[in-house]
């Protein structure tokens, strides 16, 4: 099975923010990006709309629904409305009612994501499976961005989640620090090749992304079964040398 391609284009959006003004125009950029082959847009509208903002959402909506590509808007359910305009994590689902939506623990100083949720604290447990029921209702699929762990990938199941999406930033950076070949990197990556079977074998589809790139991501995917990853830094960074649609095709290349 090949892997789809969602990409993040929330680096986009902060280099436009910038300079306060309509370039690069995001919307533009992301017809590139389907044209180009893309199976999907994914977006992290954070609360302090650093890059994605709640207009973009929107009109990334409109875009997506004329075209056959994923819509994935991801983010942690529990930020509501503030001040500044963003209207709620939760809100911004029921208005667009995207593809898929993935729930990520992360707070709003974080510069990136950084942790999977931890599903054995009860607390955490019961307001992830109160969100992911109410975000069903509204009709997207629903993926919790998880470490590798058996035992969160059965308690994902067990809150009702449709799939998980396996944070690599740790594979990624042993295999950048000491070699993709080396025996720290292939230990790690162990134990995603194991939570994702067991997710299959428990009923769940299997995402993955962070930290993914061109150097890494086809080993990722030939020894991980995955249905989608999920890029988008290292997407950006390397359209500044190769073009934004060239880039997309080089990473449909790369993931096989």
């Amino acid at each position: 099975m090949t892997a789809k391609l969602s990409v993040n284009v929330n680096k986009i959006a902060w280099l436009r923010n910038a300079r306060e003004g309509t370039r690069p125009d995001l919307l533009h950029c992301c017809q590139v990006i389907v044209n180009a082959g893309a199976h999907g847009i994914t977006v992290h509208p954070r609360s302090d709309q650093r890059h994605i903002r709640p207009s973009d959402v929107y009109a990334i909506h409109e875009l997506i629904s004329q075209t056959t590509v994923e819509y994935n808007i991801e983010g942690n359910p529990s930020v509501g409305a503030l001040p500044n305009g963003y209207p709620g994590f939760v809100d911004l689902v029921e208005n667009t009612c995207p593809t898929q939506c993935t729930l990520v623990p992360d707070g709003p100083s974080q510069p990136t994501s950084d942790h999977g949720w931890e599903l054995n604290e009860e607390l955490h447990f019961e307001s992830v499976r109160t969100y992911i029921r109410r975000i069903h209702a509204i009709g997207p699929r629903v993926s919790l961005f998880l470490e590798p762990s058996i035992e969160m990938v059965k308690r994902a199941r067990d809150c009702g989640a449709d799939r998980i999406e396996l944070y690599t930033g740790p594979w990624c950076e042993l295999a950048t620090q000491h070699g993709i070949e080396s025996d720290f990197s292939k230990h790690s990556l162990e134990k995603f090749q194991k939570a994702a079977e067991f997710a299959r074998s428990i009923g769940l589809n299997v995402n993955a992304g962070h930290d993914l790139d061109l150097n890494n991501v086809g080993r990722f995917c030939s020894e991980v079964v995955v249905d989608e990853v999920s890029i988008g830094h290292a997407l950006v960074s390397d359209a500044l040398d190769y073009g934004l649609k060239e880039t997309v095709k080089r990473y449909l290349s790369a993931i096989g």
